[in-house]
């Protein structure tokens, strides 16, 4: 797996995407290179950065990018959408990508309440991602870091 890149894509590149990003290069970094990029890209999420920062990763040297950053530019190994909307709207010609995945997670930054419900949704999906990119990692048979 050594020089495989991955690309993480939803619609916006301020929950989802940057949470998968981040927790590759956290359990896999040293293997695969993570990148994370939107279809509509805009500002982190402040609740993405808190719940990610209450497990003690930092965010700070992430920020949102475009998938035209990417397009036509570079090459990945994988690429894979967490939301059902990139799902949709990603272009099914990609070039210089070798699998595609779909990953659907709920939006966090959708839930609608106060603040503990929409932390309660970003911690839930953050945990979700988490897990999700644990198994992949193992069924990729990568140690761990």
């Amino acid at each position: 797996m050594e020089n495989k890149s991955v690309l993480f894509l939803c619609t916006g590149n301020t929950a989802r995407s940057q949470m998968a990003e981040a927790f590759l290069r956290k359990y896999a970094g040293k293997h695969l290179q993570a990148y994370s990029a939107g279809l509509e890209p805009g500002a982190i999420n402040p609740y993405t950065e808190r719940v990610m920062r209450e497990i003690g990763i930092d965010l700070s040297d992430q920020h949102s990018k475009s998938v035209k950053e990417y397009l036509g530019k570079m090459s990945f190994t994988y690429l894979i959408t967490v939301c059902a909307k990139a799902e949709a709207n990603c272009p099914t010609i990609f070039p210089g990508i070798g699998e595609r995945l779909s990953w659907a997670f709920d939006d966090p930054a959708a839930v609608e309440g106060s603040e503990e419900e929409k932390l309660f949704k970003f911690r839930e999906v953050r945990d979700q991602i988490e897990k999700r990119i644990k198994l992949w990692i193992e069924e990729q048979c990568i140690s761990q870091e």
